[in-house]
C-alpha cells in the first residue's frame, strides 16, 4: 500500500533536465530568427521557399526544412524553374537572410519580383465570428491553459505584444506574395553575394566551393543562408568538360556536407534542365541521390487545344499549364519526421503575375456529358430540386 500523497508530482531527479533538442527549446530558438518556424510535423526549423503551395507540398514541414537541399527539374525551353527560384531568392532577401548565387551577374539579382505583402494573409478569408469574443464566458476565457494554477480564468491575462489596434495578435509574415511585374526594391539587395565563373588554376567547381564556404565561414553565426544555383551543368553557362560525373558529384557531394555543418542554417535550390541531361542518364539519378527533395516541372505543349484540354475543374479556374511531379521530398527517416503521401500525385502548377500555384490535377469533363458540362460551368453543384433524400 502506498502512502505517497496524490497531489504531489514526480521529480526529475537531480542532474535531469529538459532535453537540449526538445521542440520547446527548438522553437524557441527558432521564433527568434527573421523567416525560421518549427516545422509543424516534428518542430525541426523551417524556412520557406517564397511559394505558399510548394511550401505545402514538403512533406507537411510547411517549408523546407533547415539542411535540406531541393532540385527542381524541367523539360522544354520554358523556365518555370527560374520563377521558383527567383521566389526562393526574393524571400530570402525580404527575410533579411544572406542569398548566395552560383553562376549568374548581378543582373539577376536585380530582376527579383516585386514585393505585395504576406502570402498567407491573402489566402485567409476574415471572419467576424472568430474574432468575437463571448462576453458571457469571460471566466472561462483561459481555463486549461497551461500554468494557469488554481486561480485560473480569474487571474488577468499577461498583455500581448505585437497587437494590431482590434486587439489581434501580429504575427511576422513566414512566406510573402510577389508580383513578377514589378521589381524587388529593398536594402538587403545589396548584400546578396554573386559567384561568377573565374578562370582559376584549380579546378572548376573547387574554386566555387572555397568562395561559397569562406563567404558562410565570414558570416555572423546566427545568419540563415539561401544557395541559389540555376541550370546546373547548362552548356550556355558551364565549360562541357564539368559535365562528367567525377567532377559534379564530389562538388554537390561537398556542398551536402556544407549543408549539414553543425551549427549553421542553409538551404539550397538547384534546376536542372532535363531537355539537356534526362533523368534517364546516370549522372542525373546519382544528382537526385545526394539531393532530399526532387520535384520536376512538365509544362504543356504551347497550342490552344493542348491547354482547352487540359482542364480546369470548373470554367471558372485558369488551365494549369504543365504537370508536376514529385519524385522525392524531405522525408527524415532517420529521425522521423515528413510524409511521403504527396509522392506519385497528380499536381497540376500554373504561373501568373502573383503566385505560382500547384494545385492537384482534375480532367474537364467529357464532350459528350452534357450534365457534367453544365454542373462545372455553375460550379459543380447539383440544383436544390435535383436532390434526392
Amino acid at each position: 500500500m502506498s502512502f505517497r500523497k496524490r497531489n504531489i508530482g514526480l521529480s526529475t531527479g537531480p542532474g535531469q533536465g529538459p532535453a537540449a533538442n526538445s521542440p520547446a527549446q527548438t522553437a524557441a530558438v527558432t521564433d527568434s530568427s527573421p523567416g525560421i518556424r518549427p516545422s509543424p510535423d516534428d518542430g525541426r526549423p523551417t524556412t520557406s521557399t517564397g511559394t505558399l503551395s510548394l511550401d505545402n507540398l514538403l512533406a507537411g514541414h510547411g517549408g523546407l526544412p533547415i539542411g535540406k537541399m531541393l532540385f527542381i527539374e524541367e523539360n522544354g525551353t520554358t523556365d518555370f524553374a527560374g520563377a521558383l527560384l527567383r521566389y526562393y531568392a526574393a524571400e530570402g532577401v525580404v527575410q533579411d537572410q544572406k542569398v548566395h548565387v552560383i553562376g549568374v551577374p548581378e543582373q539577376w539579382g536585380r530582376s527579383l519580383p516585386g514585393l505585395i505583402g504576406s502570402a498567407e494573409a491573402g489566402d485567409e478569408k476574415p471572419d467576424r465570428r472568430k474574432s468575437e469574443r463571448m462576453k458571457i464566458a469571460w471566466r472561462y476565457e483561459r481555463l486549461g491553459e497551461f500554468g494557469a494554477g488554481v486561480a485560473g480564468s480569474r487571474a488577468p491575462a499577461a498583455p500581448e505584444q505585437n497587437q494590431s489596434t482590434d486587439g489581434n495578435q501580429v504575427k511576422p509574415a513566414f512566406c510573402h506574395a510577389f508580383d513578377l511585374t514589378k521589381r524587388l526594391t529593398h536594402p538587403s539587395i545589396a548584400k546578396m553575394n554573386f559567384i561568377p565563373f573565374a578562370p582559376t588554376r584549380e579546378p572548376f567547381f573547387t574554386s566555387i566551393y572555397k568562395r561559397l564556404q569562406s563567404a558562410i565561414a565570414s558570416s555572423p553565426p546566427n545568419t540563415v543562408h539561401r544557395i541559389v544555383i540555376p541550370s546546373l551543368l547548362s552548356p550556355t553557362m558551364y565549360p562541357p568538360e564539368v559535365s562528367q560525373p567525377d567532377n559534379v558529384l564530389p562538388f554537390l557531394h561537398s556542398l551536402r556536407a556544407l549543408l549539414n555543418t553543425p551549427n549553421a542554417r542553409i538551404t539550397a535550390i538547384i534546376t536542372v534542365p532535363l531537355s539537356l541531361f534526362p533523368r534517364e542518364s546516370g549522372l542525373v539519378r546519382w544528382m537526385e541521390l545526394i539531393g532530399d527533395g526532387v520535384i520536376e516541372l512538365c509544362p504543356f505543349p504551347h497550342s490552344a487545344d493542348a491547354l482547352a484540354t487540359s482542364g480546369a475543374a470548373t470554367s471558372g479556374e485558369e488551365p494549369p499549364q504543365g504537370m508536376l511531379k514529385t519524385h522525392r521530398l524531405p522525408v527524415l527517416h532517420e529521425r522521423g519526421g515528413g510524409s511521403d503521401q504527396n509522392i506519385g500525385q497528380d499536381w497540376a502548377f500554373n504561373l501568373s503575375r502573383r503566385k505560382f500555384e500547384i494545385k492537384p490535377f482534375s480532367l474537364p469533363p467529357d464532350e459528350g456529358d452534357k450534365e457534367a458540362q453544365g454542373g462545372a460551368a455553375a460550379g459543380g453543384m447539383p440544383k436544390k430540386e435535383d436532390l434526392e433524400f
